[in-house]
């Protein structure tokens, strides 16, 4: 295995005709670019990126306006403080209804007893009655006596009847103040729940405001600018693109005979002319394609673009900022890593 490996590295560096050894594959430098867009709409108050500048995670590079959102939410807040108010309005009310409503309830038991006790003594008044009826049909008792008794009885029938009316009146205020109680739990509820509403209206002005403020999504630098501190945008607008190059990616074509010999982890040689000189750097396979596709236009010969190849990927440190994108660059193959 060792030895087929060495056969095909020396196959990738050294021509069949003893020319001079060269590249093993072509590629050019590409980075993951980001375009930051606007998330509201307005006047651009402040945009602070510039093309070439380097700009960290989080940072806040600038400001849509956001004077009209402010107001709204105040008068939204306002609201919310008017609901939660009248909800400590409204339970303020449950107390002093259920006080009221205790009373009646009390009044009413006290009614009943009352009531109880003029049912004994009518009892009592019909046998005396009764009683008088026969002593008189004896001529026992006149009937002076008998209309009396029966005085005391119509007295006492009348008291009964006023004290069921009373009892039942107290029993009608009894049930209003119940009622009472449920509509002002019912006007409680509709006020929390507006308070609710309010609240949650104040969360998404809170949220679009958030949304005024421009912030960098990812440390890079800045490759070019769309927009300009005054103009009005629109939500999804395009304002800048940034791109981390601090590592970037080598986009590299092999032929369908590189392709076993090439590994995902496998170093790699990158080289770029440097002025009147050649750099080498360092890296490794990030990535290799699963499917052939023709050579890019911009790759070689009309002869050679007819060609199957694979893409592959080279991460590659770039610390002081050495490759650019759309650099073309040579790739030299290391040793090749354990097939996985």
């Amino acid at each position: 295995m060792r030895a087929s490996t060495l056969a095909g590295l020396l196959a990738l560096t050294v021509s069949a005709c003893g020319k001079p050894a060269g590249p093993d594959a072509y590629g050019n430098v590409e980075a993951t670019e980001v375009v930051v867009s606007a998330q509201a709409a307005g006047q651009l108050t402040a945009f602070a990126p510039q093309e070439g500048q380097t700009i960290g995670a989080a940072a806040i590079v600038g400001a849509v306006d956001s004077s009209e959102l402010a107001l709204q939410r105040d008068q939204v807040a306002a609201q919310r403080a008017t609901n939660a108010s009248r909800v400590t309005e409204v339970a303020r009310q449950v107390p002093v209804i259920e006080a009221q409503r205790a009373a009646a309830q009390a009044q009413r038991e006290a009614a009943a007893s009352q009531a109880a006790a003029l049912a004994s003594q009518l009892e009592i008044a019909r046998r005396a009655y009764q009683r008088t009826q026969r002593l008189f049909a004896q001529q026992a008792a006149t009937a002076q006596q008998l209309d009396q008794a029966e005085r005391d009885v119509r007295t006492l029938e009348h008291q009964l009847k006023a004290q069921h009316e009373q009892i039942e009146a107290q029993a009608r205020q009894v049930a209003a103040h119940t009622g009472q109680i449920a509509a002002v739990r019912a006007q409680q509820e509709t006020a929390a729940q507006q308070v609710t509403v309010a609240a949650a209206q104040v969360g998404q002005v809170d949220e679009r405001i958030r949304k005024t403020q421009i912030v960098n999504p990812s440390a890079g630098t800045v490759l070019v600018t769309y927009a300009r501190e005054g103009e009005v945008v629109q939500p999804g607008q395009p304002l800048y693109k940034i791109a981390d190059l601090s590592a970037v990616d080598v986009r590299a074509y092999i032929t369908e005979t590189q392709l076993a010999l090439v590994r995902v982890g496998q170093q790699a040689r990158v080289t770029i002319d440097a002025g009147n000189a050649r750099q080498t750097l360092d890296g490794s396979v990030s990535w290799v394609a699963t499917q052939a596709e023709f050579t890019p236009t911009p790759i070689q010969t009309r002869e050679e673009r007819a060609d199957l190849v694979y893409a592959i990927k080279i991460r590659v440190a770039n610390p002081n900022g050495l490759l650019k994108i759309g650099m073309p660059v040579d790739v030299t193959f290391g040793p090749a890593g354990p097939a996985k």
